[in-house]
């Protein structure tokens, strides 16, 4: 979609989307120069912000404590395993399995990722290593071997920086405090 088409839809609806932004920003990025009516069709989306005709909607932050939980058990079960046996697991193999037979547990703030987190803990801990459990072995029963990952496998600190990365990558301005 052209600039000239985002801030007509802009204009028309009274709203700039996240996705719109992105959409303006990833033009303007890979173009080498602007032509007249980009520019303008910028100047009329700048004013409009301005004046309240377009209302930027913002981005919602939100984190799901379940796949925080479940990877960080997913990791360790399968460095155990990976220590005492020349198997080798697909942690986010796992994971998938694990989190779509979970239920989602979001939050907003670090507050509300607090209160789920003991929730889990309290309520659904059991239920997670369950779903673990289970998709271990059915990982070490029928290993993807020949799919290509979507994170590499290197060394345990290797892995633990991809799926930081991930998470960050989903919520980039969520901070978790640590509670050790």
């Amino acid at each position: 979609m052209s600039i000239e088409k985002i801030v007509e839809q802009a204009l028309q609806d009274g709203y700039l989307t996240p996705v719109m932004e992105a959409e303006v920003g990833r033009i303007c990025d890979n173009a080498s120069e602007l032509s007249i009516e980009e520019y303008m069709a910028l100047d009329r989306l700048m004013g409009a912000l301005l004046t309240g005709e377009v209302v930027a909607v913002p981005r919602k932050q939100f984190i799901n404590v379940m796949e925080e939980l479940v990877l960080t058990e997913a990791i360790a079960r399968a460095a155990e395993i990976e220590a005492t046996s020349d198997r080798s697991l697909d942690v986010g193999d796992i994971a998938a399995y694990a989190l779509n037979r979970l239920p989602p547990l979001y939050a907003t703030t670090e507050e509300g990722a607090r209160y789920q987190r003991l929730r889990a803990k309290a309520e659904l801990q059991e239920l997670i290593s369950q779903q673990i459990s289970e998709s271990i072995g059915r990982n070490l029963v029928q290993p993807n071997d020949n799919r290509t990952p979507v994170l590499n496998k290197n060394t345990g600190h290797e892995i633990l920086r991809q799926v930081s990365n991930l998470l960050n990558v989903y919520a980039p301005s969520f901070e978790q405090k640590s509670e050790f």
